[in-house]
């Protein structure tokens, strides 16, 4: 073992000196305006094995990840919440204000006219699990980027394999987007049931879009009619729904 030092102490002041180096020169051309990139460590695997893996477990490993630029304005992780053996997931886009805040998915308004929506098909906000594709606010509620997702979908997909639910209810056109790998317009994607890891899929708009766009609440309903009857197909855990007269 002694003969190995030399030849590891040599490697260590090498890698100090090129280092130095290196920020000297990052310096001489950007003064104080100097980019440090994220260490790629800072980003937890979204593979943890293990047959005994709970949600809550899973939260506990993944929530203080910093792997892109979103963990510098969160204020909290916003992971998931409801029913762990959930037959239906809905998945939304991102956290927003309330969100951020709270920890929370789906607690503003939003979130508000969500639970009225599952409870108009027989689902209290406690049976179903909710989560979002990107687990961070985006600044000022923008769009995801793609490298934010490319971060955060193993995660989701992760939430998934845990729960599996039988029956997703996408909300809105960016989170179809990112788990379809489909840029139809709402309109298309809502005519199909499509299928994401072992659940049959049904896409409507998110309920924020709703809130500043009434008229689309007719085809919204349609859509979550169609997600409850393909429940009482596939699943058959409660009586049958019938539609409102």
């Amino acid at each position: 073992m002694s003969g190995d030092l030399p030849l590891k102490m040599n490697t260590q002041i090498d890698i100090i000196e090129r280092a130095t180096r290196h920020v000297a020169q990052q310096f001489e051309i950007y003064a104080d305006d100097v980019y440090l990139e994220k260490v790629a460590t800072s980003s937890p695997s979204a593979d943890f094995s293990g047959h005994d893996l709970s949600l809550q477990s899973y939260f506990q490993k993944i929530k203080e990840c910093t792997a892109c630029r979103l963990a510098d304005s969160r204020k909290k992780f916003v992971f998931g919440v409801g029913n762990e053996s959930a037959n239906l997931m809905c998945i939304g886009e991102a956290p927003g204000r309330d969100e951020d805040m709270q920890g929370e998915p789906f607690v503003g308004a939003a979130g508000q006219l969500l639970n009225k929506m599952l409870a108009a098909i027989g689902f209290a906000r406690e049976e179903v699990y909710i989560a979002n594709v990107i687990k961070c606010r985006p600044p000022s509620n923008r769009d995801p980027e793609a490298d934010e997702v490319a971060q955060c979908l193993p995660f989701l997909r992760r939430q998934v394999e845990l729960v599996n639910p039988k029956i997703i209810l996408v909300l809105g056109r960016i989170a179809a987007r990112h788990l379809l790998h489909r840029d139809d317009a709402l309109s298309a994607l809502r005519e199909e049931i499509h299928t994401f890891m072992a659940a049959r899929v049904v896409v409507t708009y998110h309920p924020a879009a709703l809130l500043r766009n009434p008229q689309w609440k007719r085809k919204a309903w349609q859509d979550v009619q169609k997600a409850r009857f393909l429940y009482d197909e596939i699943v058959g855990d409660k009586s049958p729904f019938k539609k409102p007269t």
